[in-house]
């Protein structure tokens, strides 16, 4: 099934409450194709949040980064399917039988992976073990995903073309992590605009203060979507 990515923005309503949500996604519209709920959000509200605006027929990314044994990741992955969620983030550093887990339970929900978060570096990496560059560590985490059924992954946009020479056309690449230009980078290490981002290959771009606390946030997404564009 040929998977629709919109105007290729995924707006996330990092809120802490179900009327701040509602509030924002009104606000937005349709300047975003896609709406991302997060951990913040989800535990506040609970899942009804997820089957309400499917149900609406907003599109949602549930950003969960599932993380755990293949048999829990799997059960949990079935009830966000039936939820309605269009894409659910799963670790990748999980293992390959999580992840095929989670990619047999999910009939409709894409799954994607989350490699390297973009708020770690290098030096990051290796005070937990890792010896990689962030660079080989998410291209083989990706490697692993797309071998295991997952319909993509979430990475930085500084990897996005490294994925996709290595992987192809066909998988999802999905890249928090993206700043207009001038944006306070904040937390994130590996940013980069959304033309950047584009550019190297993502299909998706997850973009969350720049539109949430702007004054106009429906123009801030409109005008992202018009740079992705």
């Amino acid at each position: 099934m040929t998977f629709e990515v919109g105007n290729r923005l995924i707006a996330a309503l990092d809120v802490d409450d179900r009327a701040k949500a509602d509030a924002l996604a009104a606000t937005l519209g349709d300047a975003a194709s896609f709406v991302k709920i997060g951990l913040e959000l989800f535990c506040a509200t609970g899942p009804a949040i997820v089957r309400d605006y499917a149900s609406a027929r907003r599109r949602v990314m549930l950003d969960l980064k599932l993380h755990d044994i293949p048999e829990t990741v799997a059960r949990a992955t079935a009830q966000v399917d039936a939820l309605g969620a269009e894409l659910l983030t799963v670790h990748a550093s999980g293992g390959r039988a999580m992840l095929e887990a989670a990619a047999r339970a999910a009939k409709r929900t894409r799954i994607l992976a989350v490699t390297v978060l973009t708020s770690l570096g290098d030096a990051d990496l290796d005070a937990i073990g890792v010896r990689d560059r962030a660079a080989a560590q998410v291209v083989r985490l990706a490697t692993l995903a797309k071998e295991s059924g997952c319909a993509g992954v979430v990475a930085s946009p500084h990897e996005a073309r490294a994925i996709r020479d290595a992987l192809g056309a066909g998988f999802l690449i999905v890249t928090p992590g993206v700043r207009p230009a001038g944006a306070d980078a904040g937390d994130q290490k590996r940013v980069t605009t959304p033309k950047m981002a584009r550019d190297a290959g993502a299909d998706l771009v997850v973009v969350g203060r720049p539109i949430r606390d702007a004054h106009d946030p429906a123009a801030a997404a409109r005008a992202i979507a018009s740079e992705l564009a």
